[in-house]
């Protein structure tokens, strides 16, 4: 069975080293969901190009989540993993054309998008290994044109909830649209609920406080965290 299991790059963190990235998460929890074996690979920021650079496309950037598959294929991306692995393992399926698919995406882009001023030094300080603070400093300054710390000041708190709650509450009306639940469509899981747990297990591992705020700004913080409940057995395995 040994030769027959996809390899799964993530992310590690510090103690305890599991799962924390919006990324990954999602590309975990299809595994999971799929009853697929896989081994996770742990690679800090740093590694990432060395390690990816001669078995996938020339990039300017290397990401994580990316996936070897039994036959030696090389997949990334989270969403393009998502459809290989859809194609691949159809049963069960991740429910790729539902129409809450790119309502979910799109808001995702909003919710990331005003919160990074949250996230990015949530991740710096609480997450991260020495190994990748270097890396990860000196990438997302140079895309603030800023410092982690005056990004944080300036643009977090709750500056950045309020620009995210309208984004939030988008969620929440989609959530209550099948008044069945919990997922977006009713009883039926998919791929749109795990995007969406993603982001919020992403903010659970940053913190309980950030989880929090985002409940508070949801405008309905029990449909979220039925969700996640319902999502659970398949990010249960998260450290292997």
């Amino acid at each position: 069975m040994a030769n027959q299991e996809i390899v799964f790059f993530d992310l590690p963190s510090k103690t305890p080293n599991k799962t924390w990235s919006y990324n990954p998460w999602k590309t975990r929890i299809v595994l999971n969901y799929k009853n697929l074996p896989y081994k996770t690979e742990w690679v800090e920021y740093p590694d990432i190009k060395g390690k990816f650079q001669d078995h996938l496309p020339k990039a300017d950037l290397y990401t994580i989540p990316t996936i070897i598959l039994p036959d030696g294929t090389w997949v990334t991306d989270s969403f393009t993993i998502a459809e290989v692995l859809e194609k691949k393992y159809p049963e069960p399926s991740l429910r790729l054309d539902s129409p809450y698919l790119p309502k979910v995406k799109e808001i995702l882009v909003q919710v990331l998008t005003a919160t990074k001023a949250v996230y990015v030094p949530g991740v710096f300080n609480g997450l991260l290994n020495d190994a990748s603070k270097g890396y990860f400093r000196r990438t997302r300054e140079e895309m603030f044109g800023a410092t982690i710390e005056e990004v944080a000041k300036k643009q977090g708190g709750e500056v950045a909830w309020k620009a995210a709650q309208p984004a939030l509450e988008k969620v929440t009306a989609l959530l209550k649209e099948n008044s069945d639940g919990p997922f977006f469509e009713g009883k039926n899981v998919g791929f749109a609920d795990f995007a969406w747990a993603s982001f919020l297990l992403f903010a659970q591992r940053i913190g309980d406080d950030v989880y929090q705020e985002v409940l508070k700004h949801s405008g309905d913080a029990a449909v979220h965290e039925k969700l996640l409940e319902a999502v659970k057995p398949w990010y249960e395995r998260a450290d292997h």
